[in-house]
């Protein structure tokens, strides 16, 4: 059987510009009170939104030290983690395997794979919504902007100059802030927009790890 297929690239363009989060609503906790607040108002959820970025690498066999940067949303707002810090690393491996809290992203294989590398961490429980437009009929490698232009029928606008920044700098620029505050933001409003079928998704746990408490 075909699988359907998302919008081409003529199509999206001509869509209205999906609106995500400003940076009055995006956070990037450092010091321990930011740290603690940032904790407190993701595991108060039950899900939020997650991806990572990582410094690209140009060289052919070179092997990404990333990810750089973890991000987390909330329906209103999102926190953007440099992993620059032992406290910064020490929150987001805390929240990244937090059994209670479900992660929610697109696409996720290769985050986990850099997470488990560098932060030596089974995430979970997590919900990878390439799977359910999958179920859906869609092929396996429909992405965010994808999902966005089904879904809302609204165009994302993801700058691949952005994309491939040095997100390892000690300071992002505005534009990495929002790119990355939106990618996550962007997959928690994709899952509540799909509704039962996103919702009874089973999350994927790690390995030996019971279910947390109902």
């Amino acid at each position: 059987m075909a699988r359907l297929q998302p919008p081409d690239r003529t199509a999206m363009l001509a869509l209205e510009p999906f609106v995500g989060l400003g940076l009055a609503s995006i956070q990037q906790p450092r010091n321990a009170a930011e740290l603690a607040q940032a904790w407190s108002a993701l595991t108060a959820q039950s899900h939020v939104g997650f991806d990572t970025e990582a410094r690209p690498t140009f060289i052919k066999g070179q092997e990404s030290t990333g990810p750089d940067v973890v991000q987390f949303a909330t329906a209103g707002q999102a926190f953007v983690f440099q992993l620059r810090h032992p406290a910064v690393v020490e929150l987001v491996s805390a929240l990244l395997t937090h059994q209670p809290l479900t992660k929610v992203g697109f696409d996720l294989q290769q985050d986990l794979t850099q997470l488990r590398r560098r932060l030596g961490i089974e995430v979970g429980p997590l919900l990878d919504l390439t799977q359910v437009f999958h179920r859906q009929g869609y092929v396996r490698t429909l992405g965010i902007k994808s999902a966005v232009a089904i879904v809302f029928g609204k165009r994302l606008a993801k700058s691949k100059r952005i994309t491939t920044s040095n997100w390892a700098n000690e300071r992002l620029e505005e534009r990495q802030v929002l790119y990355a505050a939106n990618d996550a933001f962007v997959a928690l409003r994709v899952w509540q927009a799909l509704g039962p079928e996103a919702h009874t998704l089973r999350p994927v746990r790690p390995q030996n790890t019971p279910p947390a408490p109902a």
